[in-house]
């Protein structure tokens, strides 16, 4: 038998504290992979921030079915899942992200007018990438009450 020693860790050895700054910046990371794609997804169906149809390539509207709206809701209900993957898990939904916003740099190149905003994409998917290796890091592993 064991001693309750050897068999128990502490919580500070078992977990990062919040002081860690590369748990810091999982969390934040995190947390702003959650809730941006949700937020940006659920937009898609009200176009309050801006007229969402009007960042889709002339070529994908020509391939695919329907509207450039119709082509919208789909973007924001893969957008909304990928920010439920990110929140539950992140080392999974952070490479889901990347390839994500991949693509929509890919899209956004080939609209002549927003290289500026694929530029700005492709800052968001470096930290998508970050956030996951940083997941990767602290895998299983919460903050010390």
């Amino acid at each position: 038998m064991s001693s309750a020693t050897t068999t128990t860790t502490s919580a500070a050895t078992r977990r990062p504290a919040l002081s860690d700054p590369g748990y810091q910046a999982f969390v934040i990371l995190r947390t702003g992979f959650t809730v941006a794609p949700i937020l940006f997804g659920l937009d898609k169906f009200a176009n309050l921030l801006v007229d969402w149809p009007t960042y889709l390539a002339p070529w994908i509207n020509d391939i695919v079915p329907g509207s450039a709206q119709a082509v919208m809701y789909a973007v924001g209900v893969i957008e909304i899942v990928a920010g439920l993957v990110v929140a539950l898990v992140p080392r999974f939904g952070g490479w889901l992200v990347a390839g994500w916003l991949a693509g929509i740099i890919v899209n956004l190149l080939t609209t002549p007018g927003y290289y500026d905003v694929a530029l700005r994409d492709f800052g968001l998917l470096l930290a998508a990438v970050a956030l996951a290796r940083l997941a990767q890091r602290y895998h299983g592993k919460r903050q010390s009450h």
